[in-house]
């Protein structure tokens, strides 16, 4: 059996590859995203996107686009000189209601997690228990959302797939992305 530490490092290039993907996704395949978790309607890159490049030498290049109108062609680059994302803003719409979020590549946490607004309460204690609830199951939703995107993106990975029409594609995109 795997040492936790020496199976946490051994991996985790899963989770940079999994946000890669999801942009690529977004930016070609958003259908099959929104079809695949039925409590989705759409997603979107939010207002933050870092790269990290690990294939220097001894050095680890990291490179952050923050800002609500952000142009990503600079994060096209990274992915061209073999940059993976590792960490990214998701905006998430589903019945009219908006999840804002990070989720860091290296372990697939969620940050700064913004739930839709629930409706007001009074001082009633039945109020207060069923407002809680509200958030914990607003709360879930987004990791469920998550959850479904990653099986999706890993049952893709381990088939056949992955090399013969993913992988070329993303290449394609990423250089079509980079001569914008």
């Amino acid at each position: 059996m795997l040492d936790i530490a020496v199976a946490y490092n051994k991996y985790k290039f899963v989770g940079q590859e999994f946000l890669t993907w999801l942009w690529y996704m977004i930016d070609n395949e958003i259908g099959i995203l929104t079809a695949a978790e039925p409590d989705m309607e759409s997603i979107a890159i939010g207002n933050k996107v870092v790269f990290e490049n690990r294939n220097l030498k001894d050095t680890v290049e990291v490179i952050t686009i923050k800002g609500d109108e952000a142009d990503l062609a600079e994060g096209s680059i990274a992915l061209s000189k073999g940059a993976t994302v590792s960490e990214m803003n998701l905006v998430i719409t589903s019945n009219d209601s908006q999840w804002r979020f990070g989720i860091k590549g290296e372990n697939l946490s969620l940050s700064s997690l913004k739930v839709p607004e629930t409706g007001n309460i009074e001082n009633k204690e039945d109020e207060e228990d069923g407002a809680v609830l509200e958030k914990i199951f607003l709360c879930e939703k987004a990791v469920n959302i998550m959850e479904g995107l990653f099986k999706l993106f890993i049952k893709l990975r381990i088939s056949e797939d992955w090399h013969r029409n993913t992988v070329p594609a993303m290449q394609k995109w990423i250089i079509g992305n980079k001569n914008v």
